[in-house]
């Protein structure tokens, strides 16, 4: 069963299906945060965005919290965190983070999702879930009519989540997003409010 405990555009916004939940991060994440960006950064390099100029400067971890709940609020994006429940300990284990960023408004009705996920917890079904539950709250609650994700080609663990969810192929973007210190072409696949089975995207999975 999957659980919305919020109201459309009211921020935070806590979404829970089974021993998954993506909730905002806090201050009180900090470490668990730090630790997983470490222990993955190897892996989640290929594929992380980067600035064109590189001038970027990273944002302190109190900074980041912070400008992530004034965007939720404004409901400019919904970021997320990862978490899987852990019922022996009691304690909710932070496996990633996803965005739906930039919520446009008006006549689009749109968002664009982006994620990683600890490489402890790949092949799991936690990414295909976790976008599935976020997709279902975003286009039934929020009110969106379009999610999109944008993947490159040789991304095979990405390539699999839209597989497995059934998303709509819109084809290639040439040297779409700034990757890893160069610019990448990217696949985008996408689903409307309209294409949503009627048990949600979440029913694809089970």
């Amino acid at each position: 069963m999957s659980r919305f405990s919020a109201l459309p555009i009211s921020w935070p916004v806590i979404l829970e299906h089974e021993d998954l939940i993506l909730a905002p991060l806090r201050y009180t994440h900090r470490k668990q945060w730090f630790e997983v960006r470490r222990r993955n950064h190897d892996w989640l390099q290929p594929w992380e965005a980067t600035d064109p100029t590189g001038n970027h400067q990273a944002m302190s971890y109190p900074a980041m919290v912070r400008a992530h709940n004034r965007d939720g609020a404004a409901g400019v994006s919904y970021p997320w965190a990862i978490f899987k429940n852990s019922r022996s300990d009691k304690k909710d284990q932070l496996v990633g983070q996803m965005i739906a960023a930039p919520v446009l408004w008006g006549s689009m009705r749109t968002t664009t999702l982006g994620y990683w996920v600890d490489q402890t917890y790949a092949g799991q079904n936690i990414v295909p879930r976790s976008v599935a539950l976020a997709t279902d709250y975003l286009l039934t609650r929020v009110g969106l009519h379009r999610i999109e994700i944008n993947i490159v080609p040789d991304n095979a663990a990405s390539l699999r989540v839209v597989e497995k969810l059934g998303l709509r192929s819109e084809g290639i973007r040439k040297d779409y997003i700034h990757i890893n210190g160069t610019w990448r072409d990217h696949e985008s696949f996408a689903i409307t409010r309209d294409e949503l089975p009627p048990g949600g995207l979440l029913s694809r999975l089970t």
